[in-house]
């Protein structure tokens, strides 16, 4: 049987401004959590509808990370699978 205690959910926001450290952030609590025995389950909510980050500028938004999937996505979210070890796709 599973652990009724219900879920608790951390957000990291900020400006619209990139390269923050939003996603470092995040993943930083993220594998601090993780190493404290609790699941980690990351998600990154992004406000660019039908946009591909492979045709975005770097300079715009950063670097394209690809996902196993073939996915190209935000680099947030290689910094996510590289710090929590986890898969994203």
């Amino acid at each position: 049987m599973r652990n009724s205690t219900p879920a608790k959910h951390v957000f990291v926001t900020g400006g619209v401004a990139s390269s923050l450290g939003k996603g470092l952030t995040a993943s930083s609590l993220g594998r601090l959590l993780r190493s404290r025995g609790l699941r980690v389950t990351m998600q990154k909510l992004d406000p660019y509808l039908n946009v591909d980050p492979g045709t975005m500028s770097p300079f715009q938004h950063g670097e394209v990370y690809v996902l196993d999937d073939g996915s190209e996505t935000d680099l947030d979210l290689g910094h996510y699978e590289r710090f929590t070890n986890g898969t994203l796709n």
